[in-house]
């Protein structure tokens, strides 16, 4: 089922709309010069829409110097106070996250969703197993059918505010419930589905659990904006994320880079030489597929199927381009003649 178009800042969300890249600041919101500089080094990196803590007035107060810097949808993220939602989209958050449910009740819900309408502005619908109702606990247990009974319930609120411009996320730290979850709902709503797997852990465990479990929903067809939750720097989040659209097909930023995983057959500094290609390559818009191969036994045949290539020998290389062979260099110079043909060319 296609989920519905939602409208959140200038982007359009939902609908087959292209998947969007999501992160979180991690600096005090209410210093705006230093929320503002990462946020200007995420959207660099490609992020697309961002979240910022807004725990006190104080950091609402510094929303609109911040949205007045950047160039993409910022989202408020509030808990508990809607006094600060209200705020929040009054001084320019173009979204705020919010779980309808611990607002405080209804009518503080309704006053909530009058300022988001007002303002033209939207909700994400945020839904943890970590913090579900305690009735819904009580009959179901912390499971991907308790999670989606929250989500509904607290949907429900807006709907009958005749509200729907936006979007739920149904996280939780489990790949297996996450996944399950977001198939649940979608057979019984389609709102647009923001996807994550929350508190997913550090660079290393984190980026393989947001793969898989962000990655499966995807391929379902699910999924209208992703952030991938990481205990690192929020750029490593965006580089994640972009990795996981572009596996999958569904959208390209930037080069693709093959490269084998060596073995006993590599007679050249291969590990080392595909990081320098990536690093080289990290800036670059350009969507070609770059080849990065280490022996004679499968080297030469993907460097030529790629865009741009390089196939190494015994202390040695062959560049690639479309298929031709244009050099063969020794190894201390291979990386500086690739790097050359690249710039000649505007990939770099």
């Amino acid at each position: 089922m296609k989920s519905r178009v939602i409208k959140v800042g200038s982007v359009l969300i939902g609908g087959g709309n292209p998947v969007l890249i999501q992160s979180m600041t991690n600096t005090d919101t209410r210093d705006a010069a230093a929320t503002v500089q990462q946020i200007l080094e995420l959207e660099n990196a490609g992020c697309e829409i961002i979240r910022c803590a807004v725990p006190d007035e104080k950091a609402v107060y510094a929303l609109k110097e911040i949205k007045d810097k950047i160039h993409i949808p910022l989202i408020a993220d509030i808990h508990f106070d809607y006094k600060l939602a209200v705020k929040s989209v009054e001084y320019g958050a173009d979204c705020i996250r919010i779980n309808p449910g611990n607002l405080g009740g209804f009518e503080r819900l309704k006053i909530v969703t009058d300022a988001v309408k007002a303002a033209g502005a939207a909700i994400r619908v945020g839904i943890n197993s970590g913090s579900l109702e305690k009735d819904i606990l009580a009959n179901h247990g912390v499971t991907a059918a308790a999670i989606v009974k929250s989500a509904l319930r607290n949907i429900r609120y807006l709907y009958d505010l005749n509200f729907d411009n936006f979007k739920v996320s149904l996280k939780s730290s489990s790949v297996p419930m996450t996944i399950q979850a977001y198939k649940l709902f979608a057979e019984q709503d389609n709102s647009p589905l923001h996807v994550g797997v929350t508190e997913a852990g550090t660079l290393f465990s984190g980026t393989i659990k947001s793969a898989v479990g962000i990655g499966s929903i995807l391929s379902l067809g699910l999924g209208d904006t992703l952030r991938v939750s990481l205990t690192g720097e929020p750029v490593e989040e965006v580089k994640t994320g972009w990795q996981i659209v572009s596996a999958l097909d569904l959208r390209r930023k930037g080069p693709e880079i093959i490269s084998c995983p060596t073995c006993g057959r590599t007679e050249i500094n291969l590990i080392d030489l595909a990081q320098k290609v990536e690093n080289m390559l990290q800036c670059s818009k350009s969507l070609v597929t770059v080849a990065v191969m280490g022996c004679a036994v499968n080297g030469p045949g993907e460097a030529r199927e790629a865009d741009y290539g390089i196939a190494g020998g015994t202390c040695q290389g062959l560049i690639f381009k479309k298929g031709t062979i244009l050099k063969k260099v020794n190894e201390d110079i291979l990386l500086k003649e690739f790097e050359n043909i690249l710039k000649e060319d505007g990939i770099i």
